[in-house]
């Protein structure tokens, strides 16, 4: 099932729905970015049949064309106006990397709309880039480095510079570098067009409003039911998660030998620990 919903603001979001959508409460998947269209078609039929999953195009990208000054909140209204019109009282929010800072502001907005949070290889906060720069360093050579800064400092480009961009840019989110460069080509063809505007806006406000302002606040919002997921093999620093889940008091499962996208790497792994999430927040 799929559809276009229009939000308050005269938008068409694109949104698809997998299982049976008479069953509460259902899991939406919000997909990072910012500025990719929804790409965890391969994550919905993992617990299609436990509950509905519902996912979406982020406004600006992918089916939910828009034009226009991108928001946080924006997004976040966004996100509640699409639970009104799947009439959704409260869902299971499974965010990955920027989908979760969206789920993680949607709590801080809308606390009593999510009835269990898995927050997915993110939100980093802290000082984490640093040590993601230095790790993607080391997983790269001074030749892709260079190549990798020429095609970024290009007024425009073409179809094909965009690909090797995209490619080069996320070939190290894999633990395993032969396949990861594989998995990175696929995506720089398929996660189009990237709205490089909105990513932009959104890293803006981001940096200038971190959530690392909001932990106390969000400490108190998040369900009772939270967990955070990363892969081992992620260039962004662990322990970065790991100072975030003691922060809140949150448990974190790390899956060996996956990146940034475990159920690419270790499908069964993370297949395992998303039913018994799902399960547990369809119990509670």
């Amino acid at each position: 099932m799929e559809g276009l919903a229009p939000v308050d603001d005269g938008a068409r979001l694109w949104w698809s729905a997998l299982g049976d959508t008479t069953r509460r409460p259902a899991v939406v998947l919000l997909h990072g970015g910012p500025g990719l269209p929804d790409y965890l078609g391969e994550v919905a039929p993992m617990v299609a049949d436990l509950a509905p999953v519902y996912r979406y195009d982020q406004r600006g990208t992918g089916r939910s064309p828009w034009q226009g000054r991108h928001s946080l909140a924006r997004h976040v209204d966004d996100l509640a106006g699409l639970l009104d019109t799947w009439e959704v009282p409260e869902a299971v929010l499974i965010g990955h990397s920027y989908g979760t800072d969206l789920a993680s502001r949607f709590c801080l907005r809308y606390p009593d709309r999510v009835a269990a949070a898995l927050l997915m290889c993110g939100p980093f906060t802290g000082d984490w880039r640093t040590g993601d720069r230095a790790e993607r360093d080391r997983r790269t050579t001074a030749a892709q480095r260079a190549r990798l800064r020429a095609l970024e400092e290009l007024p425009q480009r073409t179809e094909e510079q965009e690909v090797e961009l995209l490619t080069l840019a996320w070939c190290t989110d894999h633990a395993e570098p032969g396949r990861g460069r594989e998995w990175a080509a696929r995506a720089a063809r398929l996660r189009r067009p990237v709205n490089w505007a909105m990513n932009a806006e959104l890293g803006r406000e981001g940096r200038a409003d971190p959530l690392d302002d909001h932990l106390a606040e969000l400490d108190t919002r998040l369900p009772a039911r939270t967990e955070l997921l990363c892969g081992a093999a992620d260039p962004r620093p662990a322990a970065a998660l790991e100072a975030l889940a003691l922060r809140l008091g949150r448990p974190l499962t790390t899956i060996e030998d996956a990146g940034h996208e475990p159920w690419l790497e270790r499908p069964d792994a993370v297949r395992g620990h998303l039913r018994r999430f799902v399960r547990g927040a369809l119990d509670a």
